[in-house]
């Protein structure tokens, strides 16, 4: 039966839990997309829609309906059978106290574990509720072994183990590609060769995660036939590419074939027999941007500050400087201030929402744009432009920029399709699995209050729990993921696709592995290491933001202490509070 004497209780983990969610929408969805907005492979309001697609189609369509309803196996839920109000009330104090912290985070800009805020959360209730006896801090298997599945010597691997191994295969992949593709002579028909390889990996891997990290489906393959599966949906789809896409992106980069569109790539092997390219009309852009424009080299760098120095000196003589140093200060000045793409266009950030109308609030001109503010507002970003704004923590973006090499534009085009590729699967595997950070305490809270039971550890989620969390989810994406984002790109370390695409590919390795071997990492605290592993390629240390670096491990060391204070705290008062 329903217990409706805590219905204020169901109110407020309701609240709270939809607060989780939008939380992990604004801070973990960054992730997945930071690196592929940032090097301009994909625009942000591209990224808001794609990753709102897979995020929710994970969290719905193979979220985890059957799924451990406590998850973090730090607390004995024993002690609860004969008071279910009372672990009841626990998750309420856990959903309010990850989702404080959540959004204290988020709004600092700091990349947290949203998997080990609401760690911190079922900790502390379990303290504040039970003592610290209650407590798995080491989890042990039947023959006495310590099992790092469970307890809350988990958290503390993670800070090594996440950022490490992904640093370590992001670095790999990067250079393989620099020394093998973009250092090369004629870099673009090398990386041509190997764009279907790379598919075929990245495939592979995707095949990988969906099997062996993916959600509620059942996958009826034996040992044995998994690596064969693997194996040949990899060589398929890396296939399928080498027929159809490489011709496609040989006529348009090679050859600059303006007339190709998107759909032409149907055509495949046919498109090789096109005829000569005719003239461009004057118009026209190019398909292939300046994916460094606003970024100076080391010599754009030195000429414009050495510039600047002479005006402020005022030295007359000192200005007289050479045609070529001038066309080089010239250039940076205006790629810095709007961005100049590779033939020369100036690119400015066009507003969705517009100028607020010197209107009445009631006319309808006022009224349509404060629609539009309010359903466009998170989006109508420029999220690249304000990587470079300097602040405390950011630093002197444009000294570590200048320390990372500039490769050639045409080649890091064609890792724009890879880098969407990997950022869509690591999304969809992202809603199916994090969603339950939110939804899975939440369904413990209505379970208890719908029954008065408490549910069995494999407990059946509602479905509309889950597309309650995937819409949270959504909705915090939308209006405040790009806070994160500024982060998690440009502010770190200089992106590119080439760079995104390793840093992603080496997280996503990471999850796969760290899967198998049921160790648990945070998506935060991979993408993160792999960004600085790519980033110590350039062969400089200097750049990297080891300020925002340091940041950003503050924000995984406080995760659990102060997420559990709270949750604690609120137990403790409640459950020993005096009664009359």
């Amino acid at each position: 039966m329903a217990l409706h004497q805590y219905d204020y209780l169901l109110a407020v983990g309701t609240v709270f839990s939809f607060l989780d969610a939008w939380n992990i929408g604004a801070n973990d969805v960054a992730n997945s997309w930071a690196s592929s907005v940032s090097s301009r492979s994909v625009s942000y309001l591209q990224a808001m829609m794609g990753a709102s697609v897979m995020e929710f189609g994970g969290a719905l369509g193979v979220g985890g309906r059957v799924a451990d309803t406590i998850r973090t196996k730090v607390v004995d839920i024993a002690a609860f059978d004969q008071r279910p109000a009372l672990l009841m009330l626990g998750m309420v104090c856990a959903v309010v106290a990850s989702a404080s912290y959540l959004t204290m985070a988020t709004r600092l800009g700091m990349p947290v574990s949203t998997t080990h805020s609401i760690l911190g959360g079922v900790l502390g209730m379990g303290v504040g509720a039970l003592g610290k006896d209650g407590i798995t801090w080491v989890g042990y298997k039947e023959n006495g072994a310590i099992n790092l599945k469970d307890g809350v010597i988990q958290v503390f691997l993670a800070w090594i183990i996440a950022p490490v191994m992904s640093g370590v295969f992001g670095a790999a992949i990067f250079l393989i590609t620099k020394y093998g593709v973009l250092l090369r002579r004629n870099p673009t028909i090398k990386g041509l060769m190997l764009v279907p390889v790379y598919f075929s990996i990245t495939a592979s891997l995707i095949v990988m995660l969906l099997i062996w990290k993916g959600g509620d489906y059942t996958v009826n393959l034996s040992d044995a036939e998994i690596p064969a599966v693997i194996v040949a949906v990899g060589a398929a789809w890396g296939l399928l590419m080498a027929v159809f896409l490489v011709p496609w992106m040989y006529r348009v980069v090679v050859k600059e074939d303006w007339q190709l569109r998107a759909w032409h790539v149907v055509q495949g092997p046919f498109l090789l027999r096109r005829g000569p390219v005719p003239p461009p009309p004057a118009d026209f852009t190019g398909v292939v941007r300046n994916f460094y424009e606003g970024h100076l080299t080391r010599e754009e760098l030195d000429a414009r500050r050495a510039c600047g120095a002479a005006v402020t000196a005022g030295d007359v003589e000192s200005q007289h400087v050479s045609k070529e140093a001038d066309d080089i200060v010239a250039s940076a000045l205006s790629a810095q201030s709007s961005g100049v793409g590779a033939d020369g266009v100036v690119m400015k950030h066009k507003s969705l929402v517009g100028p607020k109308p010197d209107a009445p609030w009631h006319s309808r001109a006022y009224l349509w744009w404060l629609a539009k503010w309010l359903l466009l507002r998170g989006v109508d970003q420029d999220v690249v432009g304000s990587q470079s704004e300097k602040s405390v923590l950011a630093g002197d973006v444009e000294e570590i920029h200048a320390r990372a090499r500039h490769f050639d534009n045409r080649t890091e085009f064609l890792y724009t399709f890879l880098q969407v590729m990997t950022a869509a699967a690591a999304s969809f595997t992202h809603g199916a699995n994090d969603v339950a950070n939110a939804v899975g305490p939440y369904a413990t809270i209505y379970q208890i209050w719908r029954s008065g039971l408490i549910p069995g550890k494999q407990s059946n989620v509602p479905l509309w729990i889950l597309a309650f969390g995937g819409c949270g989810i959504v909705i915090g994406l939308w209006t405040y993921g790009y806070h994160i984002m500024r982060n998690l790109g440009n502010r770190m370390t200089l992106m590119s696709p080439a760079r995104g695409f390793s840093m992603e590919l080496g997280s996503v390795i990471t999850v796969i592995m760290a899967t198998r071997l049921a160790l648990p990492v945070s998506t935060t605290q991979c993408i993160t290491g792999a960004i600085v592993g790519v980033g110590l390629c350039n062969g400089d240390w200097r750049a990297i933001n080891w300020r925002m670096v340091a940041w950003i491990y503050l924000g995984w060391f406080i995760t659990v202490p102060v997420s559990g204070l709270i949750s604690g705290i609120l137990m403790a008062f409640i459950t020993y509070a005096p009664r009359w």
